[in-house]
């Protein structure tokens, strides 16, 4: 049996990337005699594990449970600010090489999601092949890119991607995009890499049109069917909201345009300075949806989607609205194209552009529409569909010990 340590993840179940990613791996591979899975949680903190929510856990202790059949250990963590994640993936760390040196478990690997610990990667890389394990790493997008980071904070994630990257056995990268970059930057290293994506849920909602919770938030926040524009994702800088809420407004579509996300205070008062936003009726904030099957209705029924995410590898809410909108309009980047290829149109950054592409579709047939919805959806199937990306997995983990420069 290949025992796999994953570090990383926050929790099992919780809306998030690598959340939903341990979740989905867990399950599939529940009943698979080949692979044991150990996971870290948080035990505290934003973003804790509460096993209580999930169905047929198996409690060990107040530290540990078994779901899906694998083993998951929970980490205290202090309150310390950001650094609390850097801290956490450590303790996790230091956590997983005492368990398998307690057990004596043989040729284990340790999966650690993103690029966090640099400073600690080479003493774990050693301690971990010590052990007769290998270190795998999945380096995630371009996190030192992103805005809300200061420029010693940027510095501090692109030099421990660096760091990362050499001291790892293979980087499993979730976008072909991502996987050339770390080849090209990361060259003088050599390093083991390979590419399998993120998965996506392709089940349509089990809510009706005529639902009751449906309706009522359509009321609540003054949309109807068809008739909006909808975009889902972090309000940050990156994700280019300031340049969808500019060309919405300078174009001539009737329809709203709906904003699902966790309001940041600032950054919102910050483009209303800018754009002046409030004064035009249609551009609605309606808050958050966590209500998973009311949020997968709200994309199916959405007009169009808007994908304005320009750092980062396979983004999960980009499969997930080509799995359901049949009109997706993405900002013109690799890792997009890469992902929706002929399933969506695209728009430049450019002043006048996404504005310009606003007032073509709006007037779109619904013939055309369709065959766009079916292209995406057949292009989520192909290549993103959960036990596709799964059995990738199974394949890599099993097939550990081909590993080129293996110990």
């Amino acid at each position: 049996m290949q025992h796999v340590f994953i570090v990383g993840s926050k929790s099992l179940g919780a809306y998030g990337g690598y959340e939903t990613f341990v979740y989905k791996l867990t399950e599939y591979h529940q009943n698979n005699r080949n692979i044991k899975y150990h996971v870290a949680c948080k035990a505290n903190g934003d973003g804790c594990m509460d096993e209580t929510k999930l169905n047929e856990v198996t409690k060990i202790n107040d530290s540990e449970f078994v779901f899906h059949n694998a083993h998951c250990f929970k980490i205290r963590v202090p309150k310390i600010g950001p650094a609390v994640a850097i801290y956490y993936d450590v303790a996790a760390l230091n956590a997983c090489c005492k368990y398998i040196k307690k057990n004596h478990i043989e040729n284990p690997i340790v999966y650690i999601l993103a690029c966090r610990i640099g400073p600690f990667a080479a003493y774990f890389q050693k301690r971990i092949h010590k052990l007769g394990g290998k270190v795998f790493l999945n380096p995630d997008g371009h996190e030192w890119m992103r805005a809300k980071w200061s420029a010693p904070i940027r510095r501090y994630w692109k030099m421990s991607e660096k760091m990362m990257v050499k001291h790892c056995d293979l980087a499993i990268c979730d976008s072909k995009n991502i996987e050339k970059y770390i080849q090209k930057s990361y060259e003088k290293y050599k390093p083991n890499t390979t590419f399998i994506a993120y998965g996506a849920d392709l089940t349509p909602s089990s809510l009706e049109d005529d639902d009751s919770k449906l309706q009522n938030w359509y009321k609540e926040k003054g949309l109807k069917k068809k008739d909006y524009y909808l975009v889902v994702g972090r309000f940050v800088p990156e994700n280019s909201f300031e340049i969808m809420i500019r060309e919405f407004m300078k174009s001539n579509s009737k329809r709203n345009f709906a904003i699902i996300t966790n309001v940041n205070d600032k950054f919102l008062n910050e483009l209303e300075s800018r754009l002046g936003f409030k004064k035009d009726k249609r551009i609605k904030f309606v808050g958050t949806v966590y209500d998973q099957e009311l949020l997968k209705k709200i994309r199916e029924n959405a007009y169009a989607y808007f994908h304005g995410h320009t750092v980062g590898g396979t983004n999960p809410s980009l499969i997930e609205a080509l799995g359901s909108t049949d009109l997706n309009l993405l900002v013109d980047v690799g890792f997009n194209q890469e992902v929706a290829e002929d399933g969506a149109l695209y728009w430049k950054r450019t002043d006048g552009k996404l504005a310009e592409l606003i007032n073509r579709v709006d007037l779109m047939g619904k013939a055309e529409i369709e065959k766009l919805g079916e292209k995406a959806k057949n292009r989520v199937e192909i290549a993103y569909r959960w036990e596709f990306i799964c059995d990738k997995y199974e394949e890599v983990f099993i097939n550990v010990n081909i590993l080129k420069d293996a110990i």
